[in-house]
């Protein structure tokens, strides 16, 4: 098999996800070609020898649509021999993407990818693309159908989260991101979104708000409580979970992901296709993995696909230096550390998307590029990055430094 080379990663900031937020006006073909653009543009990169650009979006409907990755290298005025795909597995489209690339590298059949992944949610709203699994009976009664919200309840519920517990795991992802960019750790891997006119619209992450503490939190209401009880949900969590008597709701806007639009892409390469245009590798894709988990906590796939990458791999948890899990929900990241006893001195050691939004389709590649950058700066060698995913499911990716 061939190895696979991380040459470079670059990502947006993050806008707020809202009518009001500085990218609303950036369709999403425009923000996934100014990733394209700065990816090319500060490595000198040929287009003519991208064999492929493949990108993650959760909702590719309206202009979000239509194979949005090749319409991304017509604007960004890439070599038309470069082709896209289109993928989507939820909120790891962005490192499905990645490893989709690495995969067609590692057999061969590319030389030179980009991968990553672009989402607009304040354009395209979250769900517009629809789907049987929350629309139709025989698909989302097997599957203990809930929203992600209460299923996050659920977790924090069966392993024993409090409110207090949730909230001060947001409060320091918020000290984290706000700590990382004052310290300048994102400089270099996020490019400014500019306008025709070469103003800068956004060139910092824009949902942070690093001065939250436990008393503004505690001052929100539980944001899952009247879906869970007035909508029937928590009857479908107890149904597949027993030993529960009743959900105790601790997650609200404040402990969970943010809505944002980004984009964010990584470019991969063999060892041929890096030195053909000089490049010099950053670090390798050593394993990747994917699982299907319990549907109705639905969140907790990470802990499983972790165990399954680690064993096929013959890795223990001790091999790894860095570990980066998105933060959809606070309790997903408590249950992580819990199932494996991480300290959390080494995950998300630079907030999360608590802190900055998760954009769905790219958070995976700008997740991977943030822990790559953290290797460096720590000079430490293998990062294990992994998300949890809809319906039930964990996508793990392990990297080392070259």
């Amino acid at each position: 098999m061939t190895e696979v080379f991380i040459y470079d990663h670059v990502r947006t900031p993050r806008g707020r996800g809202k009518k009001d937020g500085a990218l609303h006006e950036v369709p999403s073909v425009r923000l996934a070609a100014k990733t394209l653009e700065a990816i090319r543009d500060r490595n000198g990169l040929d287009t003519t020898t991208v064999d492929d650009i493949i990108m993650g979006c959760v909702d590719p409907v309206m202009d979000a649509g239509a194979v949005i990755p090749k319409a991304a290298a017509f604007e960004a005025g890439y070599s038309t021999r470069a082709p896209g795909m289109q993928i989507s597995r939820f909120c790891a489209s962005g490192l499905d993407a990645v490893n989709f690339g690495a995969g067609k590298i590692a057999q061969g059949a590319d030389d030179i990818v980009i991968a990553g992944g672009v989402e607009s949610m304040s354009r395209v709203g979250l769900g517009m693309s629809g789907g049987a699994w929350f629309m139709d009976p025989s698909v989302n009664f097997p599957a203990y159908f809930m929203p992600q919200g209460v299923s996050a309840d659920l977790i924090a519920t069966k392993y024993g989260f409090s409110r207090t517990d949730v909230d001060a795991y947001a409060v320091e992802s918020q000290r984290r991101a706000g700590h990382a960019w004052e310290q300048g750790w994102f400089d270099k891997s996020v490019v400014p979104v500019k306008d025709q006119n070469g103003l800068t619209i956004l060139d910092k992450d824009e949902h942070m708000r690093p001065g939250t503490d436990m008393q503004a939190l505690a001052s929100l209401n539980p944001s899952f409580q009247m879906p869970g009880e007035m909508g029937g949900f928590e009857a479908v969590g107890i149904q597949a979970h027993p030993e529960i008597e009743r959900i105790n709701y601790v997650h609200h806007a404040g402990n969970s992901s943010g809505i944002v639009d980004g984009a964010g892409v990584v470019l991969l390469g063999s060892k041929a296709g890096g030195e053909s245009m000089g490049l010099k590798p950053r670090a390798r894709i050593k394993a990747f993995a994917n699982i299907g988990s319990d549907p109705a906590l639905m969140l907790t796939g990470p802990v499983d696909v972790t165990e399954k990458l680690l064993k096929r791999t013959g890795m223990r948890l001790a091999d790894i230096d860095l570990f980066e899990l998105n933060e959809a929900f606070a309790a997903v990241v408590l249950r992580y550390m819990q199932a494996f006893d991480i300290d959390h001195a080494k995950i998300n050691v630079n907030g999360g998307a608590i802190a900055m939004g998760h954009p769905l389709g790219a958070t995976g590649a700008m997740i991977l590029g943030t822990v790559l950058d953290e290797l460096e700066r720590r000079d430490r060698n293998t990062a294990l990055v992994t998300l949890c995913i809809g319906a039930g499911m964990g996508t793990a990716t392990v990297i080392e430094r070259v």
